[in-house]
């Protein structure tokens, strides 16, 4: 993209950010009611007519295309339900990393889900499927430009062009009364299952950074397997998932999970979900502890005195991680209202004999309504830490250290179907290494929902 091109990319953005509020709330009727005054015998013994169905407001329509005329509606009626997303980024390396020329990238990604009720179809009580195909374009700005081991964009750094394919799918039931959930299929186990946070959890919808989201430390991924999820009340839940450690993305998985060795890894979890009281009514929150195991044989991080050594393996490794969610002031007392500020908070530790990753923690705040007329924009900010495993330092790498990520994020509603982001990044020691030059990254997520 040239000069000109990127100038035009950021008048775009900006210009849609500043746009007013007009698509946070309905707007109300002002026109006069038109009708018969009728006594009010005849008034009562007379039929209502059917509601009639609202116009399609692009200001106020959930989706860009609408209702289809009712035609969506009814649909989820009877349990079919499906989603079109677009999201694009737009990045820039302003200062240090790798390289600063020509150092911006345009990026993108496209989903497309489909769920099914079988309850609503009339096929089976509390059960269903889930199916998500997706693709993207663009190598992103990460790997020629910033040079950060946590990616400074992961929709686009760890795919690049993909044509699309099927990332999962699933069958759930629900049983005892809606206690027990199991999910069997192509599973996703961030984002969708284990260390999950309302705050920092997804790259479509909250920061870009993979530091930011993911604990490193976690052998997180998507593979055939199962999960299965006992909340015996509404403040505590257990759960659990097997997956196929083999797995390779961009593949059925059935060419890995049901051949070759019997390898799984293995993710448990459990946690309180209290909802602390307040002047305003009750804030939710969550406290979890969870543990990992994977038998993936990888390197023990040894000298091997360029070769004179024979390198040692190991697998069947463990660890384990802390989080917590904390909505911790509100602005109003309404409770179906989202408006105010939250805390995160993330610990991981794993062995260092063969994870060059041996501690992670982060932290951060996230604010829904911040602006006055801007009630459901989000203005976050987090900075996470991936720390190096000292064996790592000291028999493979000593100038590896510390990379430390700060960033920042506004998700504007121009519409409740078009999203903009403004981001910003500053990676220290990007690479986790002492020679890495703290990079300054800038851009802009949008999101468009058909």
């Amino acid at each position: 993209m040239g000069t000109c091109g990127v100038g035009r990319a950021w008048l775009v953005s900006w210009l849609l950010l500043c746009t007013p509020a007009v698509g946070q709330s309905a707007p109300e009727s002002t026109a006069p009611e038109v009708g018969l005054n009728l006594p009010e015998s005849t008034a009562s013994a007379t039929q209502p007519s059917p509601p009639s169905r609202k116009p399609y407001d692009p200001w106020t329509s959930k989706e860009m295309t609408g209702d289809w005329g009712g035609l969506r509606t009814e649909l989820r009626d009877i349990g079919i339900d499906w989603e079109l997303t677009y999201q694009q980024q737009f990045q820039q390396n302003y200062r240090g990393g790798l390289q600063t020329h020509n150092g911006h990238r345009l990026s993108g990604t496209y989903d497309w889900v489909l769920r099914l009720d079988f309850e609503k179809i009339g096929l089976m009580p509390d059960a269903g499927f889930y199916f998500k195909a997706k693709g993207g374009y663009s190598d992103g700005i990460n790997p020629h430009k910033v040079g950060a081991s946590s990616y400074a964009n992961v929709n686009s750094d760890v795919g690049g062009d993909k044509a699309i394919y099927v990332n999962k799918w699933w069958f759930w039931k629900k049983f005892a009364d809606k206690k027990i959930e199991l999910r069997l299929g192509v599973l996703e186990l961030n984002k969708d299952l284990f260390d999950v946070s309302p705050y920092a959890n997804h790259e479509d919808r909250d920061f870009l950074n993979r530091l930011s989201i993911r604990n490193p430390t976690i052998p997180l991924g998507t593979g055939m397997g199962a999960f299965v999820k006992i909340e015996p009340v509404d403040w505590f839940y257990f759960q659990s998932a097997a997956i196929d450690t083999q797995a390779r993305k961009y593949r059925t998985q059935f060419d890995t999970a049901f051949h070759d060795e019997a390898w799984y890894t293995g993710l448990w979890e459990m946690g309180v979900t209290p909802k602390w009281s307040s002047a305003k009514g009750p804030m939710p929150g969550n406290l979890r502890v969870g543990w990992w195991y994977n038998p993936t044989f990888r390197e023990v991080f040894k000298d091997t005195m360029k070769g004179l050594r024979k390198p040692e393996y190991r697998g069947d490794d463990v660890g384990f991680y802390l989080g917590a969610d904390q909505l911790i002031w509100k602005e109003n007392d309404d409770p179906k209202d989202k408006q105010g500020l939250g805390w995160y908070g993330r610990y991981g530790c794993a062995h260092g004999d063969i994870n060059k990753i041996s501690d992670y923690w982060a932290t951060g705040l996230s604010y829904t309504g911040l602006l006055p007329g801007r009630d459901k924009d989000v203005f976050a900010f987090g900075v996470s830490q991936a720390i190096p495993s000292g064996q790592y330092r000291r028999e493979k790498k000593p100038e590896a250290c510390r990379e430390t990520v700060y960033e920042w994020f506004y998700k504007c509603y121009v519409t409740p179907w078009f999203i903009v982001s403004p981001d910003l990044q500053v990676v220290v020691d990007p690479g986790g290494t002492k020679s890495g030059r703290d990079a300054i990254v800038g851009g802009v997520r949008i999101q468009l929902i058909f």
